[in-house]
């Protein structure tokens, strides 16, 4: 089967691309990259001929809520309408746990994302779709520490629930292939995480010396980041298996491999 991947080449993408491959279908890649604007549309209708199937990973980096609202409102309603000129069968895309309860401005994009699913959806000429909200991956405190080099790392408190972002990858192409579910049971790791010590876990594993300043970040966003607004609700759904301390032993083996010319 053809199925395009939205953001095939950011961090769950290429995962997600793997999967498809391993699974004997065929990713098609919607990046600028590739000559895919999901903002203008241009390249979009070329791209997705003969695509049966999407999984929607794209991102942009930015935390003001009218920078991302307008990215993923014209990035889904673009890919939606693309889908449904080709037949699309089945729309998955990737959100976040506790987009509500938490409210960053990132967060309010991708709900409206949702939103824009779900209202798509329920429209003539709809596309089915799925929304799977999953927790901060492992490489979340990487990414935390690459947004502000230098010898000061500031973090924010939050209790998350950290998975790999392969596991993510494989449980959206399971989604992806099979039927639509509409808001499908939230995915989360095994285990609840303070960012904070994960991070200094990090910087230890990575032989770094740099003062970590915890903050908390303001608002009612800060509050519910620390109270666990990021943790999934109910023990329902899906849970990874590989631990943070799994994921940063596999990470930091790989970095000692290309520091040595492995």
């Amino acid at each position: 089967m053809r199925v395009a991947v939205a953001g095939g080449t950011g961090l769950v993408g290429g995962h997600v691309v793997q999967e498809l491959t391993a699974a004997g279908h065929e990713p098609v890649v919607l990046a600028r990259s590739r000559g895919v604007d999901l903002v203008t549309g241009a390249g979009l209708d070329t791209a997705m001929a003969g695509v049966e199937a999407v999984v929607d990973v794209s991102n942009l980096d930015t935390t003001r809520a009218r920078t991302a609202i307008a990215f993923f409102e014209s990035a889904g309603r673009r890919l939606l309408d693309a889908g449904a000129r080709v037949g699309v069968r089945h729309h998955v895309v990737l959100s976040i746990v506790g987009l509500e309860r938490v409210g960053l401005g990132y967060y309010q994009g991708k709900l409206r994302q949702e939103q824009v699913v779900a209202q798509a959806g329920a429209g003539g000429g709809a596309v089915p779709w799925t929304v799977l909200r999953a927790t901060q991956f492992h490489e979340f405190p990487l990414q935390v520490l690459d947004r502000v080099p230098g010898p000061l790392a500031v973090v924010p408190r939050m209790r998350t629930q950290p998975v790999a972002a392969r596991e993510v990858a494989r449980h959206l192409v399971e989604l992806v292939l099979g039927p639509p579910r509409g808001m499908a049971p939230e995915l989360a790791g095994p285990r609840v995480e303070e960012l904070v010590d994960m991070t200094r876990r990090l910087l230890r594993a990575r032989g770094q010396h740099r003062l970590l300043l915890p903050v908390k970040m303001p608002g009612r966003a800060g509050t519910a980041m620390v109270e666990g607004g990021n943790l999934p609700t109910g023990s329902a759904g899906p849970r990874g298996g590989q631990t943070f301390d799994a994921w940063l032993a596999e990470h930091a083996g790989q970095e000692q491999k290309e520091v040595r010319g492995e």
